[in-house]
């Protein structure tokens, strides 16, 4: 099977669609359970759709133009998780096969085939959080076309002014997803140590960097939102997050196999003594973009799958050279083949299976799914509020208040001795005030003596920790 995608022809292009078809199939048959994150993502998108300014009426830690995307999808599609799976294997094809022509385009490997293409395929489908509309993905498309734009100058004598470019994509995908923004540090140390950059060219990279971000900066300072900008998405960015080993675990049992095998293949890589001097540079850079991978873990609101993502494309890189530098052929068509029908046979048993097989549970990934909601029946298609993490309350009814991120929320809900968080709790209830109060952390009796007026407004129900509004 392997030989098949050896073959340098254009229409293996066909034969990659097809496979992304395959390992996309089962999700259109029998869909898979919401995210959580992507229910959030949709609710983000469906606020500002409704004329409520991102960061100022909509407090959540996602970046602009990831913002932007799901406001414009709601705009055409509504609250729909096909159409933002579709756009997402839209962007997962033009990866691979961008990934797959700059890798024979630009001498990347020894041979030119479509080896790196299907590979891209394949690992980026390992888990199925991977192939949604998440904002790493998104970022993901632009840090490929910085490093298709990097390599392109290292082929060259000189360095052009199309570095330009590189610091253009680069903060495209800032702003996409904000821990890409650690990629301008590979870039810089990349045309340091690899390219005959001068300090003219540094600087206009730079420039190209910095200049979609001061625009946006703009944008938000003349919508009086740049402070509520800097406290949501930058300063929520560095504070301590709150990760769980079991979601370590949940990443290393879905995509630790795709990791060993890119370790295996850099092993291979820095024993092969045929690399000529470019293809030894590229390598670095990637080695590089591993380590910048790994420190931007850091800045990751939450683990999950879907947040390396940016590992795929070095994985996938030193994955080529683990099955073409294999001597005996016949063990790298047995090593591909089990690769390719583990992969698929997953994919399959995730949908059609009523227990899926796992390694471990944590390898589910049931904490990203959005859970059954315990809301009464009479609770839906409502304006209601989530005071506390939301596990599907927001699926069937609609977010009121700024308060869509409980992680940026509970600043306000947990410090109700604060005159500057009671007020701003007021501004917000009577800008968009909710139907029903779902309060899962009780602080509804404390904030009700805080705000007498607010008390008036709202009665218990039946449900313990439901709250709803007074008819006017």
């Amino acid at each position: 099977m392997l030989s098949f995608f050896r073959v340098n022809a254009p229409y293996q292009i066909l034969s990659l669609v097809i496979v992304l078809v395959m390992l996309q199939f089962p999700f259109y048959i029998s869909a898979p359970d919401l995210l959580v994150s992507e229910l959030q993502w949709m609710l983000v998108g469906e606020k500002m759709g409704q004329g409520f300014m991102l960061y100022r009426d909509v407090w959540d830690n996602l970046s602009p133009l990831s913002a932007a995307a799901y406001w414009g999808i709601d705009e055409l599609f509504g609250r729909s998780p096909i159409a933002h799976r579709s756009i997402a294997n839209l962007l997962i094809l033009f990866q691979a096969v961008y990934f797959n022509y700059i890798s024979g385009q630009r001498q990347l490997f020894t041979e030119r085939n479509y080896v790196p293409g299907v590979l891209y395929l394949l690992f980026i489908n390992v888990s199925f959080d991977c192939s949604i509309l998440s904002p790493s993905l998104m970022a993901t498309t632009f840090i490929l076309l910085a490093f298709g734009t990097l390599i392109r100058q290292m082929q060259r004598e000189g360095v052009t002014d199309e570095v330009f470019e590189l610091g253009f994509y680069l903060s495209v995908a800032t702003l996409f997803y904000l821990p890409m923004g650690l990629f301008l540090l590979w870039a810089f140390l990349s045309m340091l140590l690899y390219t005959g950059a001068n300090f003219r060219q540094h600087t206009l990279a730079f420039f190209g960097y910095v200049f979609p971000i001061a625009l946006s900066a703009l944008f938000f300072f003349f919508r009086g939102a740049l402070d509520e900008l800097s406290q949501n998405l930058l300063t929520s960015a560095f504070r301590a997050h709150r990760y769980n080993l079991q979601d370590f675990l949940g990443v290393i049992g879905t995509m630790g196999g795709i990791f060993l095998i890119g370790g295996l293949g850099f092993l291979q890589t820095i024993r092969y003594p045929r690399f000529i001097n470019y293809q030894g540079r590229c390598q670095q850079i990637m080695g590089l973009w591993v380590i910048t991978a790994f420190i931007s873990i850091g800045l990751m609101p939450f683990i999950a799958p879907m947040q390396f993502i940016i590992f795929i494309p070095p994985v996938t890189f030193f994955s080529v050279n683990f099955f073409m530098l294999i001597q005996r052929r016949w063990l790298s068509e047995v090593l591909f083949l089990i690769v390719f029908v583990a992969i698929v046979f997953f994919r399959y048993q995730s949908s059609f299976l009523n227990n899926p097989i796992s390694l471990t549970n944590s390898a589910r990934l049931d904490n990203l799914k959005i859970k059954r909601t315990p809301l009464p029946p009479s609770i839906r298609q409502q304006k209601i509020l989530v005071i506390g993490e939301d596990e599907g309350e927001y699926r069937d009814n609609f977010p009121a208040t700024a308060y869509i991120n409980w992680e940026l929320a509970r600043y306000d809900f947990e410090n109700l001795d604060s005159y500057e968080s009671v007020i701003s709790i007021f501004d917000n209830f009577k800008a968009d005030p909710p139907t029903y109060v779902v309060d899962k952390e009780n602080v509804m009796p404390r904030l009700f003596k805080r705000l007498p007026e607010l008390g008036k407004r709202y009665h218990t129900t039946q449900w313990k920790g439901i709250y709803q509004r007074n008819v006017q």
